[in-house]
């Protein structure tokens, strides 16, 4: 008999009830991030704002079941389905940031979307490990639930990152760069085959 290693926990579905594990898992993931500190330079606002910004992501997707966690939420891959929710009339995130962060966010959002290949794709919006968990190797496999689901529909997996140690690492994962954007910081657009 083979010894396989250490059995990797249960892959599962984010629900409501996940919401501020997720959450917590991604304020910690992203602290030093670029896209974060960018977009939240206030250290001291940092884990509120960043909060609201991650709350917001995961309620947009929790319903489409688009969210995968490991270990209790420790790790987190929130993907975006080929057709995007419709969206409100209203900005939630304006009552939870101040009005120059949510101007920050939004010419981030632009940028990337900007940048985006046309047609069909799934879309791997944030993936992050809470520190604690960091080493395990579940970042790619709630990252692959998603990849999974773009090949089941035929379809390409995209995601973005501004951190250029990330490049590497996705691409030793089978994603490509496809595009870089310049502003409002350095961003590479990258992309699976479907």
């Amino acid at each position: 008999m083979t010894d396989l290693g250490p059995r990797l926990p249960e892959i599962t579905v984010a629900t409501p009830a996940d919401r501020d594990r997720v959450v917590e898992s991604l304020v910690a993931a992203f602290a030093a991030d670029p896209v974060l500190t960018h977009l939240f330079p206030d250290r001291a606002g940092y884990p509120r704002h960043a909060a609201a910004f991650f709350g917001h992501l995961f309620d947009k997707r929790v319903g489409r079941e688009t969210i995968w966690t490991i270990g209790g939420g420790a790790s987190v891959a929130i993907w975006e389905p080929p057709t995007p929710p419709e969206p409100g009339p209203v900005d939630p995130l304006a009552a939870h940031l101040p009005a120059d962060a949510l101007a920050r966010v939004h010419a981030y959002d632009e940028a990337v979307h900007a940048a985006l290949p046309d047609g069909p794709f799934w879309y791997l919006g944030v993936l992050g490990t809470h520190p604690a968990s960091a080493g395990r190797r579940w970042g790619r496999a709630v990252m692959r639930a998603g990849l999974r689901r773009a090949a089941a529909d035929g379809l390409p997996a995209v995601l973005e990152t501004s951190n250029p140690a990330n490049v590497e690492i996705y691409r030793r994962a089978g994603w490509q760069v496809v595009r870089e954007v310049a502003e409002p910081l350095p961003t590479w657009i990258m992309q699976q085959p479907g």
